[in-house]
């Protein structure tokens, strides 16, 4: 899952948002360092992963795109099924995509002072072309897949793949849906014993 879901799974607390959030960049035991609160998100972050990586529907995603994309296939599947999200995302909350999007930058921004110097970084790109509402649309997408494209220095031309997301579009939605219902679950039963 990509930054949508992983803002999305963390519940309300912003402490846990922002820990989630920048977990990928956090090493071992390194997340003993932060909060608390912090270090949940972390661990939730991580057992996502986990529980992504390893589920056969996910799998059935990323196989479909791996011979052509390789090791980023997974990359594209996470941003794809982020897509899913937030295209439906009345489904899923009853507060705006947009208002989420804005409190979360907020709370990066009240937060400054924990985040990583990754976070840090990419920051000001996130908030200045809005990702969070950018995946809802496949424009959006299209500029999100060019940039992870700039940032792999272009070794699978990953924005090309926004055409196997229109010839299967279908079933990709219906696997993000199938997926993500229980990873929900997953999700609320972690959160429950941190």
């Amino acid at each position: 899952m990509n930054f949508l879901a992983h803002i999305y799974l963390s519940g309300d607390n912003q402490l846990i948002q922002i820990g989630n959030f920048m977990a990928d960049g956090i090493r071992g035991n390194d997340y003993l360092n932060y909060p608390d609160e912090i270090q949940k998100g972390i661990i939730l972050h991580r057992a996502i992963d986990t529980f992504t990586d390893a589920h056969p529907i996910f799998r059935k995603s990323k196989h479909r795109l791996h011979e052509k994309y390789g090791h980023y296939s997974g990359v594209i599947i996470d941003i794809f099924y982020d897509h899913f999200l937030a295209k439906n995302w009345e489904k899923y909350s009853d507060e705006s995509l947009e208002k989420i999007a804005t409190d979360f930058y907020e709370n990066l921004s009240s937060n400054y002072a924990i985040l990583t110097d990754r976070t840090k970084g990419m920051m000001p790109y996130m908030i200045a072309r809005n990702w969070l509402v950018s995946y809802a649309s496949l424009e959006g997408l299209s500029m999100i897949m060019f940039q992870m494209d700039h940032r792999t220095k272009n070794r699978v031309d990953m924005h090309l793949s926004i055409n196997e997301l229109k010839e299967f579009y279908t079933e990709f939605e219906e696997e993000f849906t199938a997926f993500f219902e229980e990873l929900q679950i997953h999700c609320q039963d972690k959160l429950a014993t941190l």
